[in-house]
C-alpha cells in the first residue's frame, strides 16, 4: 500500500489552471473521521447532497435541508486540513432568484469555512451563478444528469443521447463558463458528449458516469468503498467491500458476547494489571 500524499491543499484558481493537465481527484465527504481518511489522497473533497441517501436513508435528495449541509460541511472541515471542500446547496435553497442563492451560499460559507459551493443547472442558473461570483463565491457547477431535477427528467438515466438533449448540455457547458463558474461536475452523460464537453469549454469538467477524458472524477465514497448498497450505479467501481467487513465483524462481535468470550478481563477495570 502506497503512503499518502502528503501536500498543500489547491486554491480554487489552481483548480482551474488543471484545465487539460494532471486530473482532478475528488470524493464525497460527510463526517470528520471519513474525511481524516481521504484527505490526504484527493484534490478536493465535496459535502454532497448525496448525504440524504448515504446517511438517512432518504430516497432522493430532495429532502436534505440547509441546516443539514452546514453540519456536515463543518464535519469535514474538521478534518480536511488544508484540503480544499466545497459544500453542495440543497434542493430550494438557490432556485428562486440570485438574491436567495446569494445569502443562503454566504450562510454555508459563513458557517462551514469551506472555500466554495456547488449548485445543479446550467442556462437557468448561469445568471445566479454570475451574481455570486461577481460578490467573492466560488461557484462549482453542476450539469447532464442532475439528482435534484430527477423527478423532471423521469428519474435517474443517462442523458445527452439525443439531439436535443446533447445540445441543451452543451448550451448549460458554455453559459456557466461565461458567467464564472470555476469548474463543473458532469454526471450521467453520455461518453461522446462528456468528451466534447471537456474538449470546448475553458474549465475543468469533473466527470461521474461521463468520460475518461474529463478533466478530473468525483465519485460517492461509500459507493466506491461497497458500504452504501441501495444502488449501485453502473459508472461506480467498487475498489472496496466494507459491507461484507462489517457483516463479518459484527457476526464475530454478537457470537463472542454470546459465548461469553467478550469482554475478557482483559477489557475491564479493577482487576490485576490494569493500567
Amino acid at each position: 500500500m502506497s503512503a499518502p500524499v502528503i501536500k498543500k491543499g489547491l486554491t480554487i484558481p489552481q483548480l482551474t489552471a488543471r484545465k487539460g493537465k494532471e486530473p482532478i481527484v475528488s470524493l464525497t465527504a460527510y463526517t470528520t473521521p471519513m474525511t481524516k481518511h481521504l484527505a490526504p489522497h484527493v484534490d478536493f473533497l465535496l459535502v454532497g447532497d448525496s448525504l440524504g441517501m448515504v446517511l438517512y436513508g432518504m430516497e432522493s435528495t430532495l429532502g436534505v435541508t440547509l441546516e443539514m449541509m452546514i453540519q456536515h460541511g463543518r464535519a469535514v472541515m474538521r478534518g480536511a486540513g488544508d484540503t480544499l471542500v466545497i459544500v453542495d446547496m440543497p434542493f430550494g435553497t438557490y432556485e428562486e432568484s440570485p438574491q436567495v442563492a446569494y445569502r443562503n451560499a454566504v450562510k454555508i460559507m459563513k458557517e462551514t469555512g469551506a472555500a466554495a459551493i456547488k449548485l445543479e443547472g446550467g442556462v437557468p442558473m448561469a445568471e445566479t451563478i454570475e451574481f455570486l461570483v461577481k460578490r467573492g463565491i466560488p461557484v462549482l457547477a453542476h450539469i447532464g444528469l442532475m439528482p435534484q431535477a430527477v423527478n423532471v427528467a423521469g428519474g435517474f438515466r443517462s442523458h445527452g443521447r439525443t439531439d436535443e438533449e446533447a445540445e441543451e448540455i452543451m448550451a448549460d457547458a458554455k453559459a456557466i463558463e461565461e458567467a464564472g463558474a470555476f469548474a463543473v461536475v458532469v454526471e450521467g452523460t453520455v461518453e461522446p458528449l462528456a468528451r466534447h464537453v471537456t474538449e470546448s469549454i475553458g474549465i475543468p469538467t469533473i466527470g461521474i458516469g461521463a468520460s475518461p477524458a474529463c478533466d478530473g472524477q468525483i465519485l460517492v465514497t461509500e459507493d466506491m468503498l461497497g458500504v452504501f448498497n441501495d444502488f449501485q450505479p453502473k459508472f461506480v467501481k467498487r475498489y472496496a467491500d466494507f459491507t461484507q467487513e462489517i457483516a463479518k465483524a459484527v457476526s464475530t462481535y454478537a457470537d463472542d458476547v454470546r459465548a461469553r468470550r467478550f469482554p475478557g478481563l482483559e477489557h475491564c477495570f479493577g482487576v490485576k494489571n490494569d493500567k
